[in-house]
């Protein structure tokens, strides 16, 4: 199961879930500030709906769900800052969110850089969300009791396998190679995600091991339906590992000259 299908699968499923309980939505008008965060067309009216409906009804039902919402769609976005305002209040209403923790996870650890004085501080808050993001789903529900036990036990994979992503990211910003190529490989074990693929052909380069990323950069590419950018960051990284594989190569040995008769 992608992510990407997971996140939405999961935004309709609560729904249905929290529908069935009651009080549910209390009026006619929060009823329609909830369906305005889910029919929201892109990030940004997803994030204005959500604030909207929280602005109008604080008490609803819907809070944790909205602002996990907003969390996603700030991810989605490319801002970070959003990410971690978002997700820590979604933890505030819904202390076992363990989707809101892999995505501040997954958006720390990608954020840090080198030279941050705060570096060791972000990538431990990214392990430690990660990890308490998997414990969370060793007990987790099913959020809809109609899912069947094939697609939540698919999920759960897909949930974890994100886990070992954001571990393998932290390892990545350490320099820790042989760290990150092993969360990677155990997260595509659980959940092929292109893009987690990707990832893996870079550490394989970062390490020194051009002859793993080209396999796993054709793996990428092989797939018929990848993203044509997933597949242009695998063919870059393929690129990258031919070029180190050139330059290690041993130079061609002169050819001898001609004996003077």
């Amino acid at each position: 199961m992608k992510r990407l299908a997971t996140v939405a699968i999961f935004a309709v499923m609560a729904v249905s879930a929290l529908a069935q309980k009651a009080p549910g939505v209390k009026s006619q008008k929060e009823a329609e500030a909830v369906q305005a965060v889910f029919q929201a067309q892109d990030p940004s009216a997803r994030i204005a709906a959500a604030e909207s409906l929280l602005q109008k009804f604080a008490d609803t039902d819907f809070k944790a769900i909205a602002l996990y919402l907003a969390t996603e769609a700030s991810a989605q976005l490319n801002d970070g800052d959003k990410v971690i305002i978002y997700g820590e209040r979604t933890l505030e209403a819904d202390p076992k969110n363990y989707m809101a923790m892999l995505t501040m996870g997954r958006t720390l650890a990608s954020r840090v850089r080198e030279h941050d004085f705060d570096k060791e501080e972000k990538l431990g808050r990214a392990e430690k969300l990660a990890k308490d993001a998997n414990e969370a789903l060793k007990t987790a529900t099913k959020m809809n009791p109609q899912m069947s036990d094939a697609d939540w036990e698919g999920a759960k994979k897909d949930f974890t396998a994100q886990h070992f992503e954001v571990l393998g990211l932290a390892g990545v910003a350490r320099k820790k190679f042989d760290v990150a190529i092993a969360n990677y490989k155990s997260a595509i074990d659980l959940s092929s995600d292109p893009s987690t693929m990707v990832r893996l052909a870079q550490a394989y380069n970062m390490a020194g091991k051009p002859d793993d990323a080209i396999a796993m950069a054709d793996k990428v590419m092989a797939i018929a339906d990848v993203n044509p950018q997933v597949k242009q960051f695998a063919q870059a990284e393929k690129v990258r590992a031919a070029q180190a594989k050139a330059k290690s190569a041993p130079a061609a040995a002169p050819a001898a000259e001609p004996k003077k008769q």
